[in-house]
Parts: C-alpha cells; sequence; structure tokens
C-alpha cells in the first residue's frame, strides 16, 4: 500500500537509510540519549528571548526537580503559563532536546512557557514521570515567588511521550483542582495507550518511517507502567469534564491512531476537541522543522487552535 509523502519527508527518510544508523534498541538508554542530543541538528535553531531561565524546584522523588522559563516579554504582572512535557518515549530527551520549539511557542502565543525536566526510565520507571510532571503543575498554579508573575490558568502540551503526560496531568488537575484552572491541553502524536497493540498503524508504519514499531515496544519496556492505569495510559480514564484538546497526529505514524482514538474519545465525552493531522509527515516532525521545512505551516495551525481555545476561555 502506497502513501502520500511530502518531498521533505521523503529526503529525509532516504539520508536516513542510506547512513544505516543503529535503532535506539541497539544502543541502550545514555547511546538512545546522545543520538536525540545529536539529532538537535535537525531542527531550528532556538528563538532568543527577553527571558531563558533555570531553576529547580523539590522534586516528589526526592531529588530537584528541574524547570526552564521562556518568555518573550521581559516581565509579566498576571499570564496563564503553558508547561511543556518533552517527548522521547520516557527514557530520552532534556530540557535541551526541545528548547527551540519552547521558544518558538513561547513566541508564537505571547505566553510564558515552563519545561519540565521530569525523571527518565529505566533509572526512575513509571510513575515517576508522571508524578514530576503533576507536582510542577501544582507548583506553577501556586503562583510561587520565583516565577514572577500570578498565573492564571494552565496550558499543558507535550510530543509523544509527552503528550501522554499532559493529557495524564490534565486527568489529575480536573480530578482535585490546582490553585489554576486548566484551560487547553495541546497533544503532539501523542501515545495514549501502552498496553494495546492492536491499532492499524502500528502495523501499517512498523518499519522505515523514522519512529519503528519495536522501538516503541523498547521504550515502553523501560517506563515499565501499569498500561490499564489511567496515568499511564490516558485512553483507559474517564474523559468527561477535561479542557479543550488540539490533538496533533501525523499520518506516517505508529502513533497516529492513537492520536485519533483519544480525539474521538474526548469528542464523544463532550470536551471540545480540534484534530489536526499532518499529512505525508512521520512522528518527532515538531522538532525537525530544520529538516521538514514543510511542517512549519502544520505547527502553525495547531498554535492557531490553541489561541482560539485561549480566547474562548
Amino acid at each position: 500500500m502506497s502513501h502520500f509523502i511530502r518531498p521533505d519527508v521523503q529526503f529525509l527518510l532516504q539520508k536516513i537509510r542510506e547512513l544505516a544508523a543503529p535503532s535506539v534498541t541497539e544502543v541502550g538508554p545514555e547511546g538512545a540519549r546522545d543520538m536525540m542530543r545529536r539529532a538537535a541538528r535537525l531542527d531550528l535553531p532556538e528563538v532568543q528571548l527577553p527571558v531563558r531561565r533555570d531553576w529547580t524546584i523539590p522534586g516528589p522523588g526526592g531529588d530537584p526537580l528541574p524547570l526552564r522559563l521562556y518568555d518573550s516579554r521581559e516581565s509579566r504582572e498576571s499570564s496563564s503559563a503553558l508547561l511543556y512535557f518533552h517527548g522521547g518515549g520516557f527514557v530520552i530527551g532534556d530540557l535541551d532536546s526541545h528548547a527551540s520549539l519552547c521558544s518558538h511557542i513561547a513566541k508564537e502565543l505571547d505566553l510564558p512557557v515552563i519545561a519540565v525536566d521530569y525523571r527518565l526510565a529505566p533509572e526512575h520507571p513509571w510513575p515517576a514521570g508522571p508524578d514530576d510532571c503533576e507536582a510542577a503543575a501544582r507548583w506553577i498554579a501556586s503562583s510561587p515567588a520565583e516565577l514572577g508573575f500570578t498565573v492564571s490558568g494552565l496550558v499543558f502540551a507535550g510530543d509523544s511521550a509527552g503528550g501522554a503526560l499532559a493529557a495524564v496531568t490534565a486527568m489529575a488537575l480536573r480530578d482535585e483542582a490546582a490553585d489554576a484552572p486548566v484551560i487547553c491541553q495541546w497533544l503532539i502524536y501523542p501515545t495514549v495507550d501502552l498496553g494495546s497493540g492492536s491499532y492499524r498503524s502500528l502495523r501499517e508504519f512498523a518499519k522505515g518511517y523514522f519512529l519503528e514499531t519495536r522501538e516503541i515496544v523498547w521504550f515502553n519496556g523501560l517506563y515499565a507502567p501499569d498500561a490499564e492505569s489511567w496515568r499511564a495510559s490516558p485512553i483507559k480514564g474517564a474523559a468527561a469534564g477535561l479542557p479543550p484538546a488540539v490533538i496533533h497526529t501525523a499520518s506516517l505514524d505508529p502513533l497516529r491512531d492513537q492520536g485519533r482514538a483519544y480525539a474521538a474519545r474526548l469528542a464523544e465525552a463532550g470536551v471540545p476537541t480540534l484534530l489536526l493531522e499532518a499529512e505525508g509527515v512521520v512522528h518527532n516532525f515538531a522538532i525537525m522543522r530544520a529538516a521538514l521545512p514543510s511542517v512549519t505551516k502544520d505547527l502553525a495551525k495547531a498554535l492557531a487552535g490553541v489561541r482560539l481555545f485561549l480566547r474562548q476561555a
């Protein structure tokens, strides 16, 4: 079965085949983390903003939890804040791997963006990641003095594994409210069902489309979740009462059908939901904008959807 592939995506996939680089499954967690660091050259340079500040808060696991603030304004009195949870299969990724994307979002939405450097598996298996993300969200919602502004609302965003963490954190704060309301969630090619291998896209794009199904299985094995728990697989949780959602899938992604299914689940529960699908594009496109210039327009559409929900809030 042939699939539409954008020219820039086709070129990237051909280059990857020519390089014959090992899979993350062959190099182990540290090797995979190094591969992701080196892949940063596939993205655009970080946007230079007036505010880019790192600090730590007490983490639920007893260790400091690193955060990074990006802001297009030097100061604010009150604002909604977007928390960004990076992707990487719950095993790889960090503040630097998604710095360019976070800075871009801060500029385009004119919102403070706070990236969360949650603990990674296998050193810290599930539920360390969800615990850290919820703790960071509640701390930020309390408008601590370190932020420098009053938080009027929260937006949760993330890609891939980070999309799952954004969804799970939205559920946690729906069930037990924080000091600021959650007004929107933006899930970029999210993995929302860690226990099911029945999705057609897992088979259809199992190999040769950047992220491979065997790599998803490897990541999930290191994460070691209870796949039936909503804190691992948010599609298993109750959807009613969740904040409006922008869900952004890629048509050539093994995780595509999970995102589609979650969007349907939210819509059926009465949650305002915008499903966008980037046609002819692979997983990870949001942090490969230098290699895939065509995806700039896809991100612009998603940002417009987030703006719409922010205005409605």
